[in-house]
C-alpha cells in the first residue's frame, strides 16, 4: 500500500509517515494496518509518565547550595568541598528569579558554610534580593553558626525568616569527634549566642541534628527545650556515593551510620520534645529539591548526586525533569509548613 502511494504521490507518503510517527509518540502503537498494534514497552511508558510528572512539578521549596567550601570537617558531610566555584551575584539572582517565576515560595541557602563566602555579604545580598525584590514568603539559611556576626543581623536580619543552626551534640568532646568544631572554640556557647541574636532581631530559630554513631545515645531533651527552636530537624546519617562514601568521596561516613532501630530509639527518647521533626534515610533521600553551585538540580535516587543541566542554560521546567524529586514524600515529611515569620505566632 505504501509503495503504490509513493508512486502515485510522494506527498501522500510523507503525510502517512508523519501520521504514523505521531501515533507512535502519542498513542504508543504502530497501527500500520487494521488490527496491527504494538504497545510501547513498560519501561518506555514509565519514562514517559515520569517525564510528564516532572514537567508538572512546581519548585515550591528549593535548597540552593551556592558554595561547597566549609570551615568545619564533619565526618558525615554529604555535600563536600569538591569545588570552590561560586556563581557571580548577578547570575545567582537571575537563577533565583527564574525559580520564582516557576512557582518557588521558599528558598533555603546552604553550603558548605554559606557565611564563609565574602564574610556573609554575598549571602546577605541574596537574602535581601529574595525578600525585597522577589517577595518570597520564606527565606531561610542553614549554617554551622561559626562565622555569623551580630552586624550581619543588623544589616540583613529583617529579610530573613528562619536561621537553622546545625548542632549534633551538646557535649563539646562529641562535637570534636564528629568534626563539628573549629579549633577549641565552643560550638555550644556560640549556638546560645546566635539564639539570643535571633530573638533580638526577630528571626525564627531552628536546629538541625544528624544522628550518628557518636551521639545516638545522647539525651538532648533539656537542651532543646531550653533553646526552644521553632523546629528541630533530626536526620538519620545518610550515605551519598561520591560525597561521603565510595572511592571519589572526600569523606568516609560509614563509621557514622546507624541502623533504623537505633534511630527510632533516639526518637522515642525525645518524644516529649514538641518541635521534633524526624527524617529517616527514606524520608530524606529524594524529598528535597537541591541546586548545586552551578544551579543544577541534583538527583539522589541512585544513591549519588546526578546533576541536571543548569537552570541558567535550559530553564527550570526542563532542568527539574532530572531532579528526581519525590513531591509526595516532601509533603509526607512535613516539608510544607508555616515558614514565613510574618505568619508565625512568635513572642519576640
Amino acid at each position: 500500500m505504501l509503495l503504490s502511494a509513493a508512486i502515485a504521490s510522494p506527498m501522500r507518503l510523507l503525510v502517512q509517515l508523519f501520521a504514523y510517527i505521531l501515533r507512535v509518540l502519542f498513542h504508543g502503537t504502530t497501527d500500520v494496518g487494521a488490527g496491527a498494534t504494538s504497545p510501547v514497552t513498560p519501561s518506555v511508558e514509565r519514562k514517559v509518565d515520569e517525564g510528564r510528572t516532572q514537567n508538572e512539578m512546581t519548585p515550591t521549596s528549593v535548597n540552593y547550595h551556592f558554595t561547597r567550601q566549609c570551615n568545619y570537617k564533619c565526618g558525615f558531610c554529604f555535600h563536600t568541598a569538591k569545588t570552590s566555584f561560586v556563581l557571580p551575584l548577578d547570575e545567582a539572582k537571575k537563577g533565583l528569579k527564574l525559580l520564582k517565576e516557576s512557582g518557588m515560595e521558599k528558598i533555603n541557602f546552604s553550603g558548605g558554610e554559606p557565611f564563609l563566602h565574602d564574610k556573609g555579604d554575598f549571602l546577605g545580598k541574596l537574602v535581601q534580593y529574595c525578600k525585597q525584590d522577589l517577595q518570597l514568603p520564606s527565606v531561610s539559611i542553614v549554617s554551622n553558626g561559626s562565622m555569623i556576626k551580630e552586624k550581619w543581623f543588623q544589616n540583613y536580619g529583617d529579610d530573613l525568616d528562619i536561621l537553622a543552626i546545625s548542632c549534633d551534640s551538646f557535649d563539646e568532646a562529641t562535637n570534636q569527634l564528629i568534626g563539628r568544631a573549629q579549633g577549641r572554640k565552643s560550638h555550644v556557647d556560640n549556638l546560645h549566642k546566635i539564639r539570643s541574636w535571633c530573638q533580638q532581631y526577630r528571626v525564627a530559630f531552628k536546629l538541625n541534628s544528624v544522628i550518628n554513631t557518636f551521639n545516638v545515645d545522647e539525651d538532648m531533651t533539656e537542651n532543646i527545650l531550653q533553646l526552644n527552636p521553632v523546629r528541630w530537624k533530626v536526620f538519620q546519617c545518610l550515605l551519598i556515593d561520591g560525597e561521603n562514601a565510595g572511592e571519589k568521596a572526600l569523606r568516609e561516613a560509614e563509621r557514622f551510620v546507624i541502623s533504623e532501630q537505633l534511630f527510632q530509639e533516639f526518637l522515642e527518647r525525645h518524644s516529649g520534645v514538641p518541635c521534633l521533626v524526624p527524617e529517616s534515610n527514606e524520608k530524606m533521600r529524594n524529598s528535597y529539591l537541591i541546586l548545586d553551585e552551578y544551579m543544577r538540580f541534583l538527583d539522589c535516587r541512585e544513591g549519588r548526586k546526578d546533576p541536571s543541566k543548569s537552570i541558567l542554560d535550559v530553564g527550570v521546567k526542563e532542568a527539574i525533569c532530572f531532579s528526581g524529586f519525590d513531591e509526595k514524600m516532601f509533603l509526607k515529611r512535613g516539608g510544607k509548613y508555616v515558614w514565613s515569620k510574618a505568619d508565625m505566632k512568635m513572642e519576640w
